[in-house]
């Protein structure tokens, strides 16, 4: 029998949206939460929302968010009985979540033990294919030096994926299509490896010819329930990072839907898994599925599994480490379509150059079925410290065209100035007919790049808002003129005294 154990206070280890979005669920709970942050986050949106925040130190992430002991000391600082690690950072580190245990902490996210399976892609790969789940042709462990990890890579046939061991987010990865351009890519992904995980092992593996990349959310709790909130495709990416995430997938059938849904809670059994994670597939030509990896934390698309199930992720996630059960796989019922466009400050005109700076207006989007989960504000300055993702816009419609309409719809309400940010480009990735379609895969940004660059001259906003000034200056002319001329009329009427306080105004009302 397990006895649930109420979460009175969560810090967060992170930073921006996310930091945020945490902060608004456990609000609803009835539960105080722990800002942290870094000597650039000092006025950042999260620090403001949050009943008490933590300074960890200065602006690189080595010296703030992934130092685990001044995590502990600002949960002991402010009497935090548990600690939500977001995603990135330290949210896939076992040794963070030990550190929590020790020190008598929840962690709200898997056991470090399921951490650890997961971590390492070639120890991952080995597990799923004991537990019977198909996996993509490749090395079985980390390979040792180029020269024999190229004879590998001969051996298994060209083009082949380069791979980080400790991977993720399109870190360390490298597609290489043919062997003299092997040593290249594999200088190259290990010296990426080993500056985003301190981890420059890697391993080979068989490029599948215009896959679709396909993840199914997995939730397990510790009363040995796991189920499956549907699946969310992921093919719109630039450099093996996710821009556009949708649900339902275009792809999936329903009997190939529910086959990949079992198979990913087989693969979370397989390392008795526990709360939320993810299982992505890639999917060839044939709609055969392979095993790519699990991430054992939220997305950053989980959004969009919300919106189509009606479910709050976080709040699951919490509920679980208090050792509450989840709901039954049943209950879970998806509806409608859902797409999320991830805005970053970036210019794809420059080969999307993070654009850093200050946000000096920003206008957010709203109506039936549109949701914003942003970081940012008008004043804040974006950081080059960090990734440089300002919001995560989301529309839900019945229909996947209706969806789509929807959010092109909110790209053209959200307006920020000060900084140069995707959403043309985004605009341009919906509204192309390979994505109405839905017969795109992982190669669409780069098969399209030209098109979906930005047309040269001077933005449509800006032109709007010199013709909306334009426009205002001429009533306030035209205002004064009616007031002066109704004036004139009559001296002593209330014409007159409107007429004078609109001249000590200087012509405002």
């Amino acid at each position: 029998m397990i006895t649930p154990k109420p979460i009175r206070k969560v810090l967060i280890a992170n930073r921006g949206e996310i930091a945020v979005r945490v902060i608004r669920t456990c609000r609803e709970m009835g539960i105080a939460t722990v800002a942290v942050y870094s000597d650039a986050d000092r006025g950042a949106l999260h620090v403001r929302m949050a009943d008490e925040a933590v300074h960890l130190g200065g602006s690189q992430a080595r010296e703030s968010y992934l130092v685990i002991e001044k995590l502990l000391d600002a949960a002991r600082l402010t009497g935090a009985d548990a600690v939500h690690p977001g995603y990135g950072f330290l949210s896939e580190k076992a040794e963070f979540a030990r550190a929590l245990a020790r020190a008598g902490l929840i962690f709200i996210g898997p056991r470090p033990e399921s951490m650890d399976a997961m971590a390492v892609k070639t120890t991952a790969r080995r597990r799923m294919q004991e537990a019977g789940v198909p996996t993509v042709p490749g090395s079985p462990e980390p390979l040792p030096d180029e020269p024999s990890a190229r004879g590998f890579a001969d051996g298994l046939g060209y083009p082949v994926m380069i791979k980080a061991a400790a991977g993720g987010g399109g870190k360390g990865m490298k597609k290489c299509e043919r062997s003299a351009d092997f040593a290249a890519h594999w200088a190259s992904a290990k010296r990426e490896a080993a500056g985003a995980f301190g981890d420059d092992r890697l391993y080979v593996e068989k490029f599948l010819d215009q896959p679709r990349h396909v993840e199914i959310q997995v939730f397990c709790d510790d009363h040995g329930n796991a189920i499956w909130l549907g699946e969310r495709e992921c093919s719109v990416q630039r450099r093996q990072q996710k821009v556009i995430e949708e649900s339902p997938s275009c792809l999936l059938d329903e009997p190939l839907r529910q086959a990949m849904g079992e198979v990913a809670v087989r693969a979370a059994r397989a390392v008795d898994y526990r709360g939320a994670g993810t299982v992505e597939f890639l999917l060839d030509g044939q709609r055969n599925f392979y095993f790519l990896e699990m991430n054992t934390r939220l997305q950053v698309e989980h959004p969009v599994t919300e919106m189509v199930t009606g479910l709050d992720l976080v709040r699951m996630q919490v509920e679980v480490a208090q050792g509450l059960p989840i709901l039954d796989q049943s209950q879970v019922v998806r509806r409608g379509h859902a797409i999320e466009a991830r805005i970053y400050a970036e210019d794809p005109a420059r080969g999307f150059l993070p654009s850093p700076g200050k946000i000096t207006y920003l206008r957010l989007p709203g109506g039936p079925g549109v949701r914003d989960d942003g970081g940012v504000y008008a004043g804040w300055n974006v950081s080059p410290y960090y990734d440089p993702m300002l919001s995560k816009l989301v529309a839900w419609a019945p229909t996947r065209p209706q969806a789509i309409a929807r959010l092109i719809g909110a790209l053209g309400d959200y307006v920020v100035h000060g900084i140069t940010t995707n959403v043309s480009w985004l605009v341009a990735a919906l509204d192309h007919p390979a994505f109405r379609s839905g017969e795109y895969d992982t190669s669409f940004c780069v098969r399209h790049a030209k098109e979906l660059l930005p047309a040269p001259g001077p933005a449509l906003e800006e032109v709007a808002l010199i013709a909306a000034a334009v426009s205002a200056h001429r009533r306030e002319r035209e205002q004064a003129e009616v007031f002066a001329a109704r004036a004139a009329a009559s001296p002593g009427s209330a014409w007159a005294r409107l007429g004078r306080g609109w001249a000590l105004r200087g012509g405002r009302a």
